[in-house]
């Protein structure tokens, strides 16, 4: 990007965000209501993955733009949209088109989510912004306060959000089929890509099509290599969140909403070998969120929610016929309450009383959470999601229904879900973490307390006899904490204000 497209950036982000100035184009769509024949221009930031997918969903619309760092990742996609304007920085995007773009999908990886959605926000633009929503708890509380102040349209991309499975589950706890709820164990397959790695060493040559410090953006720079893109990046701390921050908001999103929470106040992480730049193999976060108002015809008391990846479980609960696979092959969900126990597969889905005979005579409530249009079958084969944010950005802020999974319920989620990587990183402390939700930070770390983390671990054996190779830095763990929840960003990159 050439230093007079950046600073015209800068310059129309910072009077967008000062007097809430957006196109004439821009401001018709969203502050009246738009007809549902009127169609949307949006445009696809990060279109190489789980992007083309959105789009796809999208095709309702007019597909305007397609943004992506390395073009030979997002050349499926290209020829999908054939008349789209092509970009790799989304920045130059908006200085040249940015007046006829309604709406923007985001499926970047995770580390770049915040500053392209924040400012896109600024600019009165709609945002699908893939799970997990942020990178860091200080960008999801930004995003939350951002939509609100904007008053645009928002979905977090957990699609399972908008399919009645979490509302059938909301509706049997709120009814009392189980009691009150006091524990939730949830667990995922994932990781499925390489973890517990160390440091690459060396650097090759980047690919021609791959625009590496685009790719790098408010990261640490550092050589290419190939073990971070494309798709790996999930696997790294700078770029990712893991197998947590990957699958918990489809996860945990049942739970959040059944159980009303919000912010936790305590957690403690365990996990196999973690290290300063990998997540690590399997994990274990132990949640717990205080009690909240009854909902429905139960309490809401304290809670805790219990995380398991990498391929750890929770018991085996008692009333499991044996032989019957907790919850699916892709995860799963154990509610436990005053009386009885719910167990549900990935997403949510197939809940079933424990024991399962209990269901011969479960009379299930009256539906009372609205229904998503095409929220049920096989989720892969709907865009009931991506629908519903599209519903949503064709109404008017005065009076519109907010999409499922809008910022205002998944920016603290997310929180929640990115919170939990930090109490895997801080694990070093060997003890529960208090945590105040409202001011973003740990309350029981000492200013001079200090953590080891391992920075390489090898081993080989010679002539018959094993040599280990661990080393190790040290932190101020109180720093580290303030840094993990809210990133420095480097390479001339930044976040818009944050919204008093």
């Amino acid at each position: 990007m050439t230093d007079l497209s950046r600073r015209k950036f800068i310059r129309n982000t910072a009077a967008a965000a000062g007097f809430s100035i957006v196109s004439s184009h821009v401001l018709g769509r969203i502050t009246g209501h738009v007809a549902p024949s009127d169609k949307l221009n949006i445009a696809g930031i990060g279109v190489g993955g789980v992007g083309r997918r959105n789009l796809a969903n999208m095709a309702t619309e007019n597909i305007v733009a397609l943004c992506d760092v390395d073009w030979r990742y997002a050349a499926k996609t290209f020829g999908d949209y054939p008349d789209a304007r092509r970009f790799k920085d989304w920045r130059v995007m908006f200085d040249e088109i940015g007046d006829s773009i309604d709406g923007v999908m985001v499926a970047t990886p995770d580390h770049t989510h915040a500053g392209v959605t924040a400012h896109s926000i600024t600019l009165g633009k709609h945002c699908y912004t893939q799970k997990p929503l942020t990178h860091s708890v200080y960008e999801s509380r930004l995003l939350t306060k951002l939509a609100e102040k904007y008053r645009v349209a928002t979905q977090m991309g957990n699609q399972g959000n908008s399919f009645d499975w979490c509302r059938s589950i909301t509706e049997w706890i709120q009814s009392g089929a189980i009691g009150d709820v006091y524990e939730v164990h949830c667990w995922t397959n994932r990781p499925i890509w390489p973890q517990g790695l160390n440091l690459p060493t060396g650097s090759e040559p980047v690919p021609s099509t791959l625009d590496w410090n685009l790719f790098i953006g408010p990261a640490e720079q550092r050589p290419y290599h190939p073990a971070y893109t494309p798709w790996n990046w999930r696997g790294w701390w700078d770029f990712g969140t893991g197998a947590l921050g990957d699958m918990a908001c489809h996860i945990m999103d049942p739970i959040y909403w059944a159980l009303d929470l919000k912010y936790p106040t305590k957690v403690y992480g365990s996990s196999t070998l973690s290290n300063l730049y990998s997540a690590p193999h399997a994990q274990m976060v132990h949640y717990t969120f205080p009690e909240r108002p009854a909902k429905g015809k139960v309490n809401m008391p304290e809670v805790k929610v219990v995380w398991y990846d990498g391929g750890l479980l929770p018991e085996r609960p008692a009333e499991l016929a044996p032989g019957k696979m907790l919850g699916d092959p892709d995860g799963g969900i154990i509610f436990v309450g005053t009386k009885g126990k719910i167990m549900t597969g990935c997403f949510g889905m197939n809940p079933t009383l424990l024991p399962e005979s209990e269901m011969a005579h479960f009379q299930e409530p009256t539906p009372w959470i609205p229904r998503i249009e095409g929220g049920n079958g096989n989720i892969w084969d709907t865009n009931a999601h991506e629908q519903e944010w599209i519903r949503a950005a064709k109404e008017s802020p005065r009076n519109r229904t907010e999409s499922s999974s809008h910022f205002g319920f998944s920016g603290p989620f997310n929180e929640a879900v990115v919170m939990g990587v930090l109490a895997v990183r801080l694990q070093g402390l060997n003890r529960e973490l208090l945590w105040d939700g409202e001011h973003m930070e740990f309350t029981n770390i000492g200013a001079d307390e200090k953590i080891q983390v391992v920075t390489a671990d090898n081993f080989e054996v010679i002539d018959g006899d094993p040599r280990f190779d661990r080393r190790f830095t040290e932190l101020n763990a109180a720093d580290a904490a303030r840094e993990w929840i809210n990133h420095t960003y480097h390479n001339g990159f930044a976040l818009p204000e944050m919204p008093q």
